[in-house]
């Protein structure tokens, strides 16, 4: 029986641990991997993605899925620059637009892109569109507007309260330091553990997951908890577009490119099943510190960019089947 536990314990986590071997590898062959410098970065780029990852994990615990993830970031962080640039700069999106408060153009981006998320969750539940497809036409139409809207002009200039909430620190130990986008993460991540393991919210999430017929039937308003739920993943993509703008100094329509894909992997590796049903919030980071930890350890090593996307996209592969296999298995 032993012998079987940590079969399956090694098979259920195979990915990560190979990729904790890959991690202790470099850190013991490459100067400076196991460093201050080097974990702060990495931790700056968590965050953002951490924020990304809980709103997909949401579409994957209910048995769905969300394509239109990176371009909303990126429209969130066009948006967020086309109103917080400097007063003084040059190429000002809106020449005679007032300083306006961060927290207010926070709030408009997240208004804007949760009202993406509620049109995914309406198409989904209400129209019986696969997830799949739903957001794939999202994606595409989330980036035309994107591109109408910026001209495909990269948007820079910006206030330094904006950029500071990314680079700025609180404190530091050593050559480790604290930032707010650190805070801004665990705040993030303790209020959806909340909303998983405490709340109505995160039962019917897992109850539609887990069964969706049996879960209607048993009383759970199906319809209006799918809504939920990609409204909330619309509001996840605002704030990470608007974190990963300040931290970039600057956004594009090319902002989150691509980090849907990053997320739902992240998810997968992390322990979110892609059947439904499963996934916990200390899975998710794990999931995308590994996955991070993957692409810095690749950069140590001096790897070429483009084989770097093949690794990756490997892994993805690798992910998606070994939780197949283990929701056939189950079953």
């Amino acid at each position: 029986m032993q012998r079987m536990k940590l079969k399956d314990f090694i098979s259920n986590n195979a990915i990560i641990l190979l990729l904790m071997i890959l991690v202790m590898y470099v850190g013991m062959t490459r100067g400076g991997f196991f460093s201050g410098p080097n974990f702060n970065n990495i931790v700056t780029n968590v965050i953002p993605r951490f924020i990304i990852a809980l709103g997909v994990s949401g579409c994957l615990i209910a048995k769905g899925t969300d394509l239109s993830a990176g371009r909303l970031v990126g429209l969130g962080g066009v948006i967020a620059c086309t109103f917080l640039q400097r007063a003084d700069y040059v190429d000002r999106f809106f020449v005679d637009m007032p300083q306006l408060p961060l927290w207010g153009v926070l709030l408009i981006v997240i208004l804007l892109t949760a009202f993406f998320g509620l049109i995914n969750g309406l198409i989904i539940s209400l129209f019986k569109v696969p997830p799949f497809l739903a957001t794939l036409g999202m994606q595409t139409i989330v980036y035309g507007i994107n591109l109408v809207y910026s001209g495909a002009d990269p948007i820079g200039g910006l206030r330094q309260d904006y950029t500071g909430i990314a680079s700025n620190e609180l404190f530091s130990i050593g050559t480790i330091s604290v930032k707010y986008l650190f805070i801004i993460g665990l705040v993030l991540g303790i209020l959806f553990w909340i909303l998983y393991n405490k709340t109505r919210y995160g039962k019917y999430m897992y109850a539609i997951g887990g069964n969706e017929s049996a879960a209607e039937v048993s009383g759970v308003h199906v319809t209006r908890s799918k809504i939920k739920i990609y409204t909330l993943a619309g509001v996840m993509y605002g704030i990470a577009g608007f974190l990963l703008a300040a931290k970039s100094g600057g956004a594009s329509v090319n902002l989150g490119l691509g980090y849907e894909l990053e997320a739902i992997a992240a998810c997968t590796i992390g322990g979110v099943s892609t059947s439904g049903g499963v996934g916990k919030v200390s899975g998710i980071l794990l999931g995308v510190l590994v996955f991070e930890l993957l692409k810095t350890s690749m950069q140590f090593l001096k790897i070429n960019t483009s084989y770097q996307f093949i690794v990756q996209g490997i892994v993805i592969i690798v992910a998606v089947a070994l939780d197949i296999r283990k929701y056939v298995k189950n079953k």
